[in-house]
């Protein structure tokens, strides 16, 4: 029986590891479809996307339109008739059309347990509210966003001290295998669709760059969790003589309530205390504005802070 044609839907590197499964596995991937190339770095040469640049090493058709809605696009999705569209951090809201054209439907992978952590940054979301568990959800895909029944769901621990970068890497690698499962399973009409229940549904929004200032006042469980959902993009940050101070990695220890928080202590092997509202946090690898990234002990050698140096 020859495999279903794939339409790819995807952008960033998290739909990396779901496009080359599919292709590793022999499926007609008829289209690639990824956001349109960007501006990057100093001199702004655009950039291609991740998922871009593997289609094209395999002579895959990259189509890159400002908006999926658009009647030009839509004219060539109808021409090349796929029989399941997968996407993978996509990046755009599809309309009805590309929902209920293929035969098989629309797959969706998303790094979360669904209905836990709808929205643009579950990965984020999970981490700074401290979950324990977490997994990727294989979901048929319907209007409303991230609300479609359950195909296939994979649960794993959220490792000690894992940073939403290393989260990101173990998920996207679960998401293409699952994927892989879940699309054998759609074609062989084996696929069991389980709705989900709206009632559990909790909420993952898009964090800006701004979202990522760091509230010292907060318990110092609370604030390295932030840190952690927040270390690969927009990134937690603080504020050093007037100067932004990324933080990347930060090691929490309990204690009493502070009566001054945001200031530093003596360094120690663990890193350099700042008081928190109860409890001290550690900062471990740091960047200040204008340098490179860098652990908090050669920061220092450059920096010599004072006891009860001010942060924020």
């Amino acid at each position: 029986m020859p495999k279903s044609r794939l339409l790819f839907m995807g952008t960033p590197e998290f739909a990396v590891p779901s496009l080359k499964i599919l292709i590793d596995n022999g499926y007609p991937v008829v289209g690639v479809t990824t956001q349109p190339d960007k501006p990057k770095g100093r001199g702004q040469r655009l950039q291609s996307s991740p998922v871009k640049e593997l289609a094209e090493e395999h002579g895959l058709l990259v189509l890159q339109p400002e908006q999926v809605r658009d009647e030009t696009f839509l004219q060539i999705f109808r021409g090349l008739n796929p029989d399941l569209v997968v996407v993978a951090a996509f990046g755009q809201i599809l309309p009805g059309e590309i929902l209920e054209r293929p035969r098989l439907g629309c797959l969706n992978v998303h790094p979360s347990l669904l209905p836990k952590y709808r929205g643009a940054a579950p990965l984020n979301w999970t981490l700074i509210r401290g979950e324990k568990t977490t997994g990727v959800t294989i979901m048929m895909m319907d209007a409303g966003v991230d609300t479609g029944d359950i195909i296939l769901q994979e649960e794993t621990p959220v490792r000690e001290g894992e940073t939403c970068d290393g989260l990101h890497d173990r998920l996207a690698i679960m998401g293409a295998d699952l994927l892989r499962k879940a699309v054998g399973q759609i074609e062989g009409g084996t696929a069991v669709r389980t709705p989900q229940d709206h009632r559990q549904a909790t909420h993952a929004p898009r964090l800006k760059k701004e979202d990522g200032r760091i509230d010292w006042g907060r318990d110092a469980a609370a604030i390295v969790n932030f840190i952690r959902g927040l270390a690969a993009t927009p990134g937690a940050y603080t504020t050093l003589g007037g100067k932004v101070l990324k933080i990347f990695r930060a090691e929490a220890e309990a204690g009493p309530e502070a009566e001054a928080v945001g200031q530093t202590g003596e360094a120690t092997r663990k890193g350099l205390p700042i008081t928190a509202g109860k409890g001290c946090v550690y900062l471990q690898d740091v960047q200040l504005e204008g340098k490179n990234r860098m652990n908090i002990q050669d920061f220092l050698r450059g920096h010599r802070l004072p006891p009860h140096t001010r942060l924020g």
